[in-house]
């Protein structure tokens, strides 16, 4: 017989297993249902993260709480997760082609939620042509097509702008194996990833397209905005024909045909002089930080979402499609029921027909096998392609009163409101201004002391940051929605476990373009 000690110390201990059972019932069904996935940029209902907490249970009279608690994150450590990845570039004031440069310099951050990164960046000098080139590009099924755009897209562009005698001596000097010039001076930080298994193929595809120009004789492009349509609807052509080739090779590892089952958005910003053009495919954005003669900020945005939030997206893909289709082309706000972007690079998924798609499926089971998401056909595909990859290009002269553009993933954009951002962004420019020397001025003692006051107000939130995107991202996890950033919140959000961080946010990645507003 068991003593009633243990018999209660019994009941005590079952009462614990059962509640650990139910927590990690609760967790196998949030897998299950693809919440800690995002391959079809699902959306995230607003949460309190302070209430992040396992539920403490009362057994007679006692609280026995789970162990896996743990204490509020050190400064130190956030400090270091938030900064593992920022980059810090500013440009020279002349750049010899454009006089004084448009540009001061950028800020740029990654903050990764997937255990592999599916976010990607770029930023390049245009060294041939005029201009500087950013770029934020959000992958989706894996990280294999955002990876690939982020380092061919720039070059498609720059061929795309030079003129067709540029480009045949490029030719020449390939053809006779001569040194050629770089058409761009990329800009990274070291810890952005490089393929190094494709570059001869990408170089291949590139140096194609460019003989099809000089074969054409088609001369400079004047219009940007036609150069930057060609350069994304080219690209995403060639990642479809060098998939076609690749997938019956069983023998290949790191293949165009996993760039092509996968996919990504992808929003780039050209930026030559007063001239801004912003070229966006998908679901990222592009804003504007506007300072208005009152010294307040506003919000400009100069790209638009494509999803099933805009109106005049939603008719252009209904409108392609028979109306037969009309119930099925878009079902809960996403496209055939499963992606939520409506424009996007590589998801042959939605372009290939369904013959094609079902050899991919017989021939290289292995590579499909990891990927759920693109294993069996979609339902309802009759009338393909349902995605396509032609940018909706926007064109904005910069003004004095354009202070910054921020360039950013949904990641962001999910977590903040575009005038909140703006908000945010420039008061802390201001703050970082007024930490700069005084010099040239006289004052008394009491002026000083009421400037050093002053500034201790509005520096105060700076003094942890100076790159703007990373005081981005610690006010998207961290703010306590009146303006600043609580450190519990914050803490809780870098904590959490692989598990539950899908369920909160997605991958962040940020880019804060500084603009010479003086040479407006």
């Amino acid at each position: 017989m068991v003593p009633p000690l243990c018999f209660q110390h019994l009941k005590q201990y079952w009462a614990m297993y059962r509640l650990r059972l139910i927590r990690k019932s609760c967790l196998t069904q949030i897998k299950f249902l693809g919440f800690d996935t995002r391959l079809c940029h699902s959306s995230r209902p607003p949460v309190d993260l302070i209430g992040i907490n396992y539920p403490a249970e009362t057994i007679n009279g006692r609280k026995y709480r789970d162990n896996n608690q743990t204490s509020q994150m050190p400064l130190s450590k956030i400090n270091h997760i938030l900064k593992a990845n920022e980059y810090t570039y500013k440009v020279n004031g002349y750049d010899g082609r454009n006089s004084v440069n448009s540009i001061l310099g950028f800020d740029s951050n990654i903050l990764a939620s997937n255990a592999l990164n599916e976010d990607r960046r770029s930023a390049a000098t245009c060294l041939q042509s005029r201009g500087m080139l950013c770029g934020v590009f959000d992958g989706h099924a894996g990280y294999a097509c955002a990876q690939a755009v982020s380092e061919r897209l720039f070059y498609y562009i720059a061929v795309s702008l030079l003129p067709v005698k540029t480009l045949m001596d490029i030719e020449d000097a390939v053809e006779n194996e001569r040194p050629v010039l770089p058409m761009l001076q990329w800009h990274k930080h070291p810890n952005d990833h490089t393929s190094r298994d494709s570059g001869k193929l990408y170089f291949n595809s590139l140096r194609t397209y460019w003989q099809e120009r000089i074969d054409l004789e088609e001369d400079e492009d004047k219009d940007v905005q036609a150069a930057l349509m060609n350069a994304f609807k080219r690209l995403d052509n060639d990642i479809s024909l060098e998939a076609q080739v690749d997938f019956g090779d069983p023998f290949s590892h790191f293949t165009p045909l996993q760039v092509a089952l996968s996919g990504c958005t992808a929003c780039v910003v050209h930026v030559d002089g007063d001239d801004l053009h912003v070229a966006n495919l998908g679901d990222s954005r592009a804003v504007l930080g506007v300072q208005e003669e009152n010294g307040t900020w506003s919000a400009h945005t100069i790209s638009n979402d494509h999803n099933a939030q805009n109106a005049d997206e939603l008719q252009r893909v209904l409108s392609e499609h028979p109306a037969l289709e009309r119930k099925t082309v878009v079902k809960h706000d996403r496209l055939l029921g499963l992606l939520m972007p409506f424009r996007g690079f590589g998801d042959i998924k939605f372009k290939w027909s369904g013959e094609m798609l079902n050899r991919v499926y017989e021939t290289r089971p292995d590579i499909l096998s990891a990927n759920e998401f693109v294993k069996m056909l979609p339902p309802n595909y009759h009338t393909p392609p349902y995605l396509i990859a032609e940018p909706e290009v926007t064109s904005h002269t910069l003004r004095p009163k354009d202070k910054f553009l921020i360039m950013a993933t949904d990641g962001l954009w999910e977590l903040m409101h575009r005038q909140t951002v703006v908000q945010v962004i420039g008061e802390h420019l201001t703050g970082l201004h007024w930490q700069k020397p005084v010099s040239g001025l006289s004052f008394t003692l009491g002026q000083m002391h009421r400037l050093l006051q002053e500034r201790k107000s509005r520096a105060i939130l700076a003094l942890e940051d100076e790159n703007s995107a990373t005081h981005l991202i610690r006010h998207a996890l961290g703010s306590d929605g009146f303006g600043t950033v609580d450190p519990r919140r914050l803490s809780k959000m870098l904590s959490l476990p692989q598990d539950l961080a899908r369920m909160y946010r997605d991958d962040i990645t940020i880019v804060v373009i500084h603009l010479n507003s003086a040479n407006m």
